[in-house]
Formats: structure tokens, C-alpha cells, sequence
């Protein structure tokens, strides 16, 4: 089942059409990649799926049920993670998870039992300092647990590790892979390399609509070419009988042949290289060729 189903939706903003078109589909218990560049349209897309942004035309149905602006009825389903969430700095986390259990009406038998879980998945267990001391890192891992206080089907993130240094990073992305069994993740973020890591799927929003979507763990994103070491006169003798693309001094890319086409090549020479190796693509690669 699709726990998000967006079909054909728009949104502008004046002359500027930030969404036109989109369609996007989104698995149960999945991690989907939202990949696009700042002021590509994710955040408005997230505000839509949220109900606080009217769509132009379109429709959004999370779990099954259609989105309506000003009536978030359907946000009892959702998780919400900001770039920068805000708290209440007088609290500490235990503190500031109860309050969002009883705004979520989460049973009083049960609340103590949910918060517990959730401080010892983002590491929180036992700080008991305020808020207003956390790094930026605690703060993105606090902001996740109050997203999945009330368990919900579907976790939206948006740009939750653009500001944080590489082990916070780590830190968010090692959380969010943990959860996936319990809730399905979207992941919006212009860091590619984090959607590599953890995304099952990934769509390039690009000019308003989806241009590409990519299944991570099963597609292959294909070869770049085949980057082989050559000292100069190894080089002299093979420019005018391979395609040869200088990267650096002496490493250059072969590209278009088979990679038995130049083992034949280099060893009727007897050239053999200390470095030779086929080069795939990247989602970074992928990104670039559709957004060129």
C-alpha cells in the first residue's frame, strides 16, 4: 500500500510555478529520498502534504485519505520533523516529551513506556539538562522522537541534516534507518550522499515534477566509464587508439568501449597499469545529467 499518493499537483506563487505536475508514490515502510535543490519546491510540497498550503489542483491522499487545507485530519497519521524545530528551552527532553503526549491524547498508562523508547533511540535517556544546552545534533535527535510520539504511519523530514557536522549526521541517519520497520520516512534533503545511504527509493524533483525516481536497492545507476593510470609514453601510444579524458597527471577516463576492449588494447601494447577500474555512477552524477 501507498502510505502518500500525490497525483498531478500544482502550486504557485504569483508568476512563479514553484510545483506543476507532480506525481509521486510512496510505499509502506520505506525510506524515500525527496531530492532537490534549495527552492526546488520540497518544503512546499511538504506543506501541502501537511495541509497548511492550498494546492493550485492536485490531490494528496495520506493512508488513503484525501488531504483537505484547514482540515488536518489527516495529520493524526503523520510525523513532522522541520529543518529547525523549536522547543520549549526550559524543559529537558523527558519534560518536553510528556507535553507532546498529552497533546496527542496518548493514553497516561502508556506515556511513560513510549517516552522511555523513544529517549533511548535518539541516545536522549537520562539527560536530564535543559533544552536551551543541547547542541544542534541533540536538538534534531529531540525533534525526532516528538515526531514519532504518537507512532505515526508516515515521518516527514525536512532537511533534518543540512546544518549538522558529520557525526550528527550520522547520528539522524542511523536513527532513521532503525525506524523504518515501524514507519515509513520521507526524506527530503539536497545532501545526496545521505540518500545513498539509507533511501530505498529517490525521486529528483526538478522544474515542478518528479524527473526521475530511482529504486536504490535494486537499480544500478549505471557506469561512468573506465578510469585507467598511464605514464606518459603509455599515454602517447594509446590517444589515438582509445578515447581518452584526462582527470588528473596521469589518470584519464575511457569511455564507450567494453572493459574487454581495453584489457585487449593494453595488453597487445603490453601496457599494464598499476591502476585500472570501472567507475560507476553516483545519485550525485545521476542528479546532474537530469537537472542539466
Amino acid at each position: 500500500m501507498n502510505i502518500l499518493q500525490i497525483d498531478d499537483l500544482h502550486k504557485s506563487f504569483r508568476e512563479n510555478d514553484v510545483i506543476s505536475g507532480l506525481d509521486l508514490s510512496v510505499e509502506e515502510n520505506t525510506i524515500y529520498g525527496f531530492i532537490g535543490s534549495n527552492g526546488s519546491g520540497k518544503t512546499t510540497t511538504m506543506k501541502m502534504v501537511l495541509g497548511l498550503l492550498k494546492q493550485d489542483a492536485g490531490q494528496i491522499h495520506v493512508n488513503g485519505e484525501k488531504v483537505t487545507f484547514g482540515h488536518t485530519a489527516t495529520n493524526r497519521y503523520i510525523g513532522f520533523l522541520p529543518d529547525v524545530p523549536e522547543f520549549y528551552a526550559y524543559m529537558n527532553a523527558e519534560e518536553y516529551l510528556k507535553l507532546c503526549a498529552e497533546i496527542t491524547d496518548i493514553r497516561k498508562s502508556g506515556q511513560k513506556e513510549r517516552i522511555d523508547h523513544l529517549l533511548a533511540l535518539v541516545g536522549l535517556q537520562g539527560v536530564e539538562t535543559r533544552i536551551k544546552t543541547y547542541s544542534r545534533g541533540m536538538k534534531q535527535r529531540l525533534g525526532i522522537a516528538q515526531a514519532l510520539i504518537n507512532q505515526p504511519k508516515l515521518l516527514i523530514c525536512d532537511e533534518p541534516t543540512s546544518a549538522l557536522d558529520p557525526k550528527g549526521r550520522r547520528e539522524i541517519l542511523n536513527i532513521l534507518q532503525q525506524i523504518k520497520g515501524e514507519t515509513t520516512v520521507i526524506f527530503s534533503t539536497h545532501i545526496l550522499t545521505d540518500v545513498e545511504r539509507i533511501c530505498d527509493k529517490a525521486g529528483i524533483l526538478y522544474e515542478g515534477k518528479i524527473r526521475k525516481e530511482i529504486d536504490l536497492k535494486k537499480e544500478a545507476l549505471g557506469e561512468k566509464g573506465i578510469v585507467v593510470e598511464l605514464m606518459p609514453e603509455e599515454y602517447e601510444v594509446l590517444s589515438g587508439e582509445l578515447p581518452l579524458e584526462r582527470l588528473d597527471e596521469n589518470k584519464y577516463r575511457v569511455t564507450g568501449l567494453p572493459i574487454e576492449t581495453v584489457y585487449r588494447l593494453l595488453n597487445t601494447h603490453k601496457i599494464y597499469p598499476d591502476h585500472l577500474v570501472r567507475e560507476r555512477k553516483t545519485l550525485e552524477d545521476v542528479y546532474l545529467e537530469v537537472t542539466s
